[in-house]
């Protein structure tokens, strides 16, 4: 592998969490303010060294996970293990911006990097992907990714790697697709807030699954959150903005009171507040728990100042303006 490699950036998944489990739509956007790519630890590169020699440690037990599905014969893809480890050996690790826990695809992003630099039938990365192409790469990243979240859909690495927003329509349909720009409100935005600390995928996708057990939480998912989540995303892509914005309050009133494990407590006063006074609207960002919380606004300044006050800083995603 050359000094240099490809740069992976993270992802953001405007809307679809744990509904998209059960067939609802749901849409990733590439996000290129959090990247990474693969590097070797050198004496002549100035880098967080504890990092470097931590993520190769990580990506060594990586390789062993792969390699213990390749001896069983389970690995989808062939991947040249023996480059990997010898590289490993050289000192191979992911220099990278994304933060882990947050919901923005550390590990999609990784997955994405060892694909591309190793695989030995590799599909190569296009906006013109074909149907039968995008799944088999999903299934691959789903297999590669599971080794972090212990369940993986294989839509972040596969987001990360094609890098071009892509619409789930269903479980047998996924497009790349555009996204309207300047069709909202000239001052609307979408914004991270940080919540302060990590989030863990596993336990809250449990708790999830748990509840829909449940008759009512299941009707609410159903028949509330499904529609809702389906419509914001029909809305979005066909630049209706005040269709949006309203369904967007009320994704965030029903998040509240449905996904109330999944928002930290450091974020649920100014959560309320956007509900209450409609100058912004917060939902969870991937599995939530902690992380990064995503925003939506019809006027940025508004809800930035807002939100300030509060003591929380925005990183802006998109602005009209």
């Amino acid at each position: 592998m050359a000094q240099k490699s490809e740069i992976f950036y993270g992802k953001i998944l405007l809307f679809g969490e744990y509904s998209v489990i059960f067939n609802s739509m749901a849409i990733t956007i590439p996000y290129t303010h959090f990247k990474g790519q693969l590097s070797f630890i050198s004496n002549y590169k100035y880098t967080d060294f504890e990092m470097a020699k931590e993520s190769n440690t990580s990506i060594l037990e990586f390789a062993d996970y792969l390699n213990s599905l390749q001896k069983k014969g389970e690995l989808l893809c062939p991947i040249n293990l023996t480059r990997l480890k010898s590289d490993i050996n050289k000192g191979l690790y992911f220099e990278s911006t994304i933060p882990q826990g947050y919901g923005v695809g550390s590990s999609g992003a990784l997955v994405a990097a060892i694909y591309n630099e190793y695989a030995e039938e590799k599909i190569r990365s296009s906006r013109t992907l074909s149907k039968n192409s995008i799944f088999k790469l999903k299934a691959v990243f789903a297999q590669m990714e599971s080794y972090y979240h212990g369940k993986s859909s294989g839509l972040d690495p596969l987001n990360c790697y094609i890098q071009y927003p892509l619409l789930i329509q269903n479980s047998s349909e996924i497009k790349t697709v555009g996204i309207p720009r300047n069709k909202f409100d000239k001052n609307g935005a979408i914004f991270l807030i940080n919540s302060g600390k990590p989030g863990k995928t596993a336990p809250l996708v449990n708790y999830f699954l748990e509840n829909y057990n449940d008759k009512e939480y299941k009707k609410a998912i159903d028949e509330n959150l499904i529609p809702l989540n389906n419509k914001l995303i029909s809305t979005m892509l066909d630049g209706k903005g005040q269709e949006f914005f309203a369904l967007l309050n009320q994704l965030s009133k029903f998040q509240l009171q449905y996904f109330d494990k999944m928002i930290p407590q450091s974020i649920r006063e100014i959560w309320k507040e956007g509900v209450v006074t409609e100058r912004y609207s917060l939902k969870l960002c991937g599995s939530g728990g902690g992380g990064f919380m995503l925003g939506f606004t019809s006027d940025y300044k508004e809800a930035k100042k807002a939100i300030q006050l509060k003591g929380f800083e925005l990183i802006p995603v998109y602005k009209n303006s």
